[in-house]
């Protein structure tokens, strides 16, 4: 764990070194890395990655099928 600790000096504002305090808290990332705790999902159960991975199957088959059909134009990637 990282510890910050700002003095506040003789003829300093309380604001300034509230600043000086918050700008230290940002460049250590401890701020980052909380947030990021915060927002963390659960990793998908078996059960969902299977799911997704017959849907995501189905699907590419189905666009395989269509573009095979000529009812899907095609793009060619590439500079615009």
């Amino acid at each position: 764990m990282i510890n910050i600790e700002v003095a506040r000096e003789a003829a300093e504002s309380t604001g300034s070194a509230m600043r000086r305090f918050s700008k230290k808290m940002n460049a250590s990332g401890i701020v980052k890395h909380i947030k990021s705790l915060k927002s963390r999902a659960r990793p998908l159960s078996t059960y969902k990655k299977k799911v997704a991975a017959l849907k995501r199957l189905k699907r590419t088959a189905d666009y395989e099928r269509l573009k095979k059909l000529g009812k899907i134009k095609v793009q060619p990637r590439g500079h615009r």
